[in-house]
């Protein structure tokens, strides 16, 4: 038996053990749901590397590490992160806090999907794909908690924070929040999320993301954890007409990240940004997947990730842009920029283009280099001190990531989850 099929073992046997208990088990529709993604689960179990979209990454780690139950229940002090706004919903390995939140005077529905599985059903589960990607499928089987969001039409949500906060028991433990947002026709909002905490767990978040005719949804996201927690997230995203999704994600911190997402433009003029920084340092591994789907015409892209890799580390990132023969008058680009700052770092790019239109403007790149040594030769000559000088480039190199941003509280949250990971390299040098 493979480790994959071992870890795939224990968490099938904690499924059949707890699905008498877990939410909804009294609703024949969720059961169901989570029935057969214990059949794709079973079949399937952790990828390997003989995957071809896991080929760069090795879950064997987390397949042996004999994760406890996948939710704790954690009582007494939490430390939070500084609020960044009035609003916010704390969850706490996977499950809701309404006692750590703040979501009163909200202008839509803010729910812990516990509480109210009738209210998701049409939207959950619309979106992923446990038959085709076991992550998604481990959370289908085990999720208990996470966070519904539901912004009417012609609305403007503002702010929201989205804080996950994992708190070490002293053994291994896993946890698989399932988040579904769903803007009505023209709404708007700005959703910061932050992930941090500690202790050796697994963290396997689900989103299922539904942007209605000329709804915006802007999602930061700042993954902090400590460097013993295995983040595995997975993003399904559907953009109607006029719609825009609008994607920046720092990765920073975990032992093993791995942010995926799924984006589909499906209605004329659509928009989809994903961009982002990931960083590594010494045994860290950080892969950024993306598979964007153009389904309709006149639909636009853009795609820029910064990789920085310390120590002996290792990046990742893979992006596929499917273009569909309805997609006329496409606009496409992709672009991956790595920092490799030791001779241990790792970095495998593999940018995907797949036209079936003939009328496009598609694009991508990659490329991959150390710190340029003419730009640090000229700091050096104005008497910058040599150890300054690469700090200066770095940083850089990353703040020039965020210029994109437009939300200036969010701007302002990434910059400094930036300058934090940097700040940690220059203390541990």
């Amino acid at each position: 038996m493979t480790a994959a099929q071992t870890g795939a073992t224990g968490f099938l046997a904690r499924y059949e053990g707890l699905k008498d208990h877990l939410p909804g088990a009294r609703k024949p529709w969720l059961n169901q749901l989570r029935a057969d993604a214990a059949v794709h689960f079973a079949a399937r179990g952790f990828p390997t590397r003989r995957v071809e979209q896991w080929k760069y990454t090795d879950l064997a780690p987390v397949a042996q590490a004999a994760f406890a139950e996948p939710l704790t229940s954690v009582d007494g002090q939490v430390h939070l992160p500084a609020p960044l706004a009035p609003h916010r919903a704390v969850f706490v390995d996977g499950r809701f806090r309404p006692d750590l939140s703040s979501l009163d005077g909200l202008p839509f529905r803010a729910l812990g999907l516990a509480h109210d599985l009738a209210e998701a059903e049409p939207h959950l589960g619309a979106l992923a794909k446990p038959e085709s990607e076991p992550l998604a499928a481990l959370n289908t089987m085990l999720f208990e908690d996470g966070l519904f969001l539901d912004v009417p039409d012609g609305v403007d949500g503002g702010l929201l924070e989205l804080v996950s906060v994992a708190v070490d028991p002293g053994r291994p433990f896993a946890f698989h929040p399932r988040h579904l947002v769903r803007l009505g026709a023209r709404a708007r909002l700005t959703l910061i999320e932050t992930a941090t905490g500690g202790g050796h767990c697994l963290h396997n978040p689900v989103f299922e993301i539904e942007v209605a005719e000329g709804a915006s949804l802007t999602h930061g996201r700042m993954l902090q954890e400590a460097a013993t927690v295995f983040h595995l997230s997975t993003i399904y995203a559907r953009v109607a007409a006029e719609g825009t999704y609008d994607n920046f994600t720092v990765a920073a911190g975990p032992r093993l990240t791995r942010n995926e997402i799924h984006a589909a433009l499906v209605g004329p003029k659509a928009a989809c940004h994903m961009n982002g920084a990931q960083m590594a340092a010494d045994g860290q591994h950080v892969d950024t997947t993306t598979a964007l789907d153009h389904a309709a015409p006149d639909c636009a892209s853009r795609q820029t990730y910064k990789t920085v890799l310390a120590g002996r580390s290792r990046g990742v990132f893979q992006g596929r842009i499917h273009v569909h023969r309805v997609a006329q008058r496409t606009d496409g680009y992709q672009m991956n920029q790595a920092l490799l700052l030791s001779e241990e770092a790792e970095i495998d790019s593999k940018p995907q283009l797949e036209i079936y239109a003939d009328d496009v403007k598609c694009s991508h790149g990659a490329t991959v280099g150390a710190l340029d040594a003419d730009s640090l030769f000229y700091l050096r000559s104005r008497g910058i001190p040599e150890a300054q000088a690469k700090a200066m480039l770095v940083e850089a190199f990353l703040h020039e990531a965020v210029e994109t941003v437009t939300d200036e509280t969010l701007k302002g949250a990434l910059t400094r989850a930036l300058d934090a990971w940097w700040a940690r390299q220059e203390a541990a040098a």
